[in-house]
């Protein structure tokens, strides 16, 4: 049976600060006022995708990965993964602030929790006037005076707020310090880990009553303490061309804004490509196979592909390859 391009069930997350933006403007199938995730393409163990389309529906990515390895993946991208799938794709909707937090770097998260790091990048998709997002530190900072601010409640002082309007988009490297602010929809890539430490979280209860766990020690040796600007991606927005966004080791994400059909040849990419519709609708055509994007949708197009063409007359998308 011959690969075509993949769509998965989504695997939805009830978060504190979650709202109802995944259902109602994405579409997703919730039933709740506080969904804060939509997972779109995970190999997370414990939440491992499940096909929804064509021949291979019930299929979960794994299955696919073992069976159809370089194919699927691309033979330079199994060379160097395997069978672990190095990406997870969510869509995000913050009702409230996240909790402050960073996550460790490669070397901390395989030595603590068997992990990738996570290294992450974010499309603005909505915002509501006035949202935000923490990026980092508004200044240098010390060890000592990061673990003062939390012993006299003053964390939130020392932190870099970004005001964000749709299409801002913005690249998180491992360590850096950052939490997205309520009113904001984004699109997420990111490397496949769950590993996240939590600094700060307002004091907020969960549904039972209890603080949330803070991962305040573990956190102190995989912080970032200088103050960068590296983080705000500045990239062309011209319709009808392939834009690079975020090129890093881990993955490299263009963003495409069309208002007319494109054919692309891909045939020396040796990679698998992740298309997230990010606005509007297109038709992903191959030659095994087509799928439509909603906005709010997600395909994994096998590496075995060797023409792309995307039909549409008002869309934007994401493309991430590694």
């Amino acid at each position: 049976m011959s690969l075509y391009p993949l769509k998965f069930t989504p695997i939805l997350k009830e978060r504190l600060w979650g709202g109802t933006k995944l259902k109602d403007v994405l579409h997703k199938p919730s039933t709740s006022d506080i969904t804060g995730e939509s997972w779109e393409l995970s190999a997370v163990k414990g939440d491992v995708s499940i096909v929804e389309n064509g021949p291979f529906a019930g299929t979960s990515l794994q299955e696919l990965i073992n069976l159809h390895k370089g194919k699927l993946l691309g033979d330079a991208v199994y060379k160097r993964f395997g069978t672990d799938f190095p990406i997870l794709i969510k869509f995000i909707d913050a009702k409230q602030d996240l909790s402050i937090q960073l996550h460790p770097n490669d070397k901390l998260a395989k030595e603590r929790h068997d992990s990738f790091g996570k290294t992450e990048m974010w499309y603005v998709m909505d915002a509501d006037p006035g949202a935000k997002l923490i990026v980092g530190f508004n200044k240098e900072v010390t060890k000592g005076e990061y673990q003062d601010s939390l012993a006299q409640n003053t964390l939130l002082d020392l932190l870099n707020y970004e005001e964000v309007a749709k299409g801002d988009t913005f690249f998180i490297n491992t360590g850096k310090i950052h939490a997205i602010g309520g009113g904001v929809l984004l699109a997420e890539i990111q490397q496949t880990s769950d590993v996240t430490y939590r600094v700060f979280d307002f004091n907020r209860k969960d549904k039972n009553g209890q603080l949330r766990e803070l991962h305040t020690d573990l956190a102190l040796d995989a912080i970032d303490y200088t103050k960068k600007d590296d983080f705000k991606v500045d990239y062309p927005r011209e319709k009808d061309l392939t834009h690079k966004m975020v090129h890093c080791p881990y993955f490299k994400t263009d963003v495409l804004s069309l208002t007319k059909d494109m054919t692309r040849d891909i045939a020396n990419r040796d990679s698998f490509t992740i298309l997230m519709c990010v606005e509007g609708a297109a038709s992903v055509e191959t030659e095994f196979g087509a799928v439509v994007l909603n906005k709010g949708e997600t395909t994994l197009v096998p590496a075995l592909t060797k023409t792309l063409t995307l039909k549409t007359t008002a869309s934007t998308l994401l493309e991430v390859t590694i």
